[in-house]
């Protein structure tokens, strides 16, 4: 029971903060659960998605696309021509991405996807405009490059994504 309150309260909206730093990390993680899931024993550790819609997550394509898609999301973060993440483009795929790992946690844990799509949803929306505005602020009162804040938020989107999978797989 504790479990399923800390997915549905903590680890949903997490990945959904989490899309809001970058896009494609918490999609590659939630695929490569799903996966080594499916793949190895039904243990701890698997995002049941077998026969629910989101069946896709758990196939080797789907995982080597959005992995590739977050190694390039994040060499393309540190390019000076990316606009910033609160710009409406990007904005808007985070938001439709938070949804989409939301909906597929929901799907995972047996529950309602049109909450686990608002949690996300509203979820990538605060991350990207609280990820927006700290960056900006670590960048300008340390006089330290923004690439290496950037970098800061890759480890941090990729560990919290890991964690937040790891509260709903139990």
């Amino acid at each position: 029971m504790t479990m399923a309150v800390l997915s549905w309260v903590l680890a949903i909206p997490l990945l959904g903060v989490m899309t809001g730093l970058r896009t494609m990390t918490p999609i590659a993680v939630m695929c490569w659960f799903a996966y080594l899931g499916q793949a190895g024993s039904q243990d701890q550790g698997d995002l049941p998605v077998a026969g629910t819609w989101a069946f896709w997550t758990a196939k080797l394509a789907t995982v080597v696309i959005f992995t590739l898609f977050a190694l390039g999301e994040y060499v393309g973060d540190k390019l000076p021509k990316t606009p910033n993440r609160i710009a409406p483009g990007p904005l808007g795929a985070r938001i439709i991405f938070g949804g989409l790992v939301g909906a597929i946690a929901a799907t995972a844990m047996e529950g309602s996807v049109i909450e686990g799509v608002i949690l996300g949803s509203l979820g990538a929306l605060v991350g990207a405009f609280v990820g927006y505005h700290v960056r900006k602020h670590v960048v300008e009162q340390s006089g330290r490059p923004d690439w290496n804040v950037a970098l800061l938020e890759d480890v941090s989107a990729l560990l919290l994504s890991i964690l937040a999978l790891g509260i709903i797989t139990g």
